[in-house]
């Protein structure tokens, strides 16, 4: 299936505690696209895997790509799914690349690294679950 890029959707979002097995965080986000209102969405993302430590605050941002030019307010709305992994010991770094939305038709990609701040290492698999925001 042929994509393009739509946008950026970037999310922050503040402390997140892993335990052995996972971690659940929870993000606010918005899609950035040319010509069209920003986007916002409510992100919950579930590590499951090795994931140990504690984040203070994390900053991620993934290029879209979807079937279509352009997304109606609320067309990323769905779960998503990939492999990740991070690091951090006071400023890390980490990266995930996720497919997922309608029929799977949508891909996010990471424009760069995320950041994050805290005592952390996690690798695994993660879910990313987009809902409309305010």
């Amino acid at each position: 299936m042929a994509r393009v890029r739509v946008g950026v959707l970037e999310c922050r979002g503040g402390t997140s505690i892993g335990f052995v097995v996972g971690s659940v965080t929870h993000l606010g986000c918005v899609l950035r696209a040319d010509g069209v209102p920003e986007d916002r969405y409510i992100a919950t993302i579930r590590k499951v895997g090795v994931d140990l430590g504690i984040t203070q605050q994390s900053t991620l941002a993934w290029v879209v790509y979807a079937p279509v030019e352009r997304l109606g307010i609320g067309d990323l709305s769905g779960d998503y799914a990939g492999a990740q992994g991070s690091a951090s010991v006071g400023v890390g770094v980490g990266g995930n690349v996720l497919i997922g939305g309608s029929a799977n038709s949508i891909a996010l990609q990471p424009l760069s690294v995320q950041g994050q701040v805290g005592l952390n290492v996690s690798a695994g698999l993660e879910s990313l679950e987009l809902r409309p925001g305010r």
